[in-house]
């Protein structure tokens, strides 16, 4: 399930963000939710073996914007969509829009126009889809001097698909804690409209990383297409990297 919010600036000068904001919106969406919920994803997540996955994700902001310097303007309404498999996450952070009907965002006092839940439909076939924000893909190798070093695969490299398809089935396999059957669940994710220009150098705090957006060919289980939709694709859901939506070619 999926949230479509609508937001419009209250000042005249517009929202103005960095061009580098997914840890504003982040920031935002926790501070949205009840205590206890937002400790409970913030701090401890829901772990899979030694991993902790958030179960959200967001996409970046949709609207008409300006560049100034190093900072953009949105003049008029703009939409961010906010996506979980878990209702309790959703819920609690469609509540505390309702109530407030004023949020702020980095030092941006905004009005929630409008709030719109979106339910997920059942895929079980090929689709394609875009990003709403971009994918990033990566492993964490060893130099030869024995230095850590940041890998991210790029989506015309085996390893970005495989990478995407053990990263649902164990976000599928932690909703699904009784089903013993996901390790059998069929995935495959192909670039269909992405070239060089569809890769991004996103600074997260101080973290550099690299994702692709562009258009995609998905094909798999119902059960992983649904989590894809629900979760998000690839790493770092919760910072704003992986969400999706269907995209049709005609």
């Amino acid at each position: 399930m999926r949230i479509k919010i609508t937001i419009e600036p209250i000042n005249r000068e517009g929202i103005i963000l960095p061009r580098h904001y997914n840890y504003l919106i982040q920031g935002f969406i926790y501070k949205s939710l009840k205590k206890q919920i937002a400790a409970k994803v913030h701090d401890q997540g829901f772990l899979y073996e030694k991993r902790a996955f958030r179960l959200f994700t967001f996409s970046r902001l949709f609207g008409t914007f300006e560049n100034a310097d190093n900072s953009i303007i949105y003049k008029k309404n703009c939409i961010l969509y906010v996506a979980s498999p878990l209702t309790k996450i959703l819920e609690s952070f469609v509540n505390s829009l309702a109530k407030k009907g004023k949020i702020k965002i980095g030092n941006n006092y905004l009005q929630v126009c409008a709030i719109e839940v979106l339910f997920t439909k059942e895929y079980n076939s090929l689709i394609y889809v875009r990003t709403l924000s971009p994918i990033t893909v990566y492993s964490t190798l060893l130099t030869k001097d024995g230095q850590k070093k940041t890998y991210y695969y790029t989506p015309f490299e085996d390893e970005f698909g495989r990478q995407i398809r053990d990263n649902l089935l164990k976000k599928y396999a932690l909703i699904n804690i009784n089903n013993k059957e996901c390790v059998n669940l069929d995935f495959n994710i192909l670039p269909h409209i992405v070239s060089k220009k569809n890769e991004h150098i996103i600074f997260y705090k101080d973290t550099v990383i690299k994702a692709w957006s562009g258009i995609y060919k998905m094909e798999g289980s119902k059960e992983l297409l649904n989590i894809a939709f629900d979760c998000g694709i690839g790493a770092k859901n919760s910072q704003g990297f992986g969400m999706i939506e269907e995209y049709s070619l005609y």
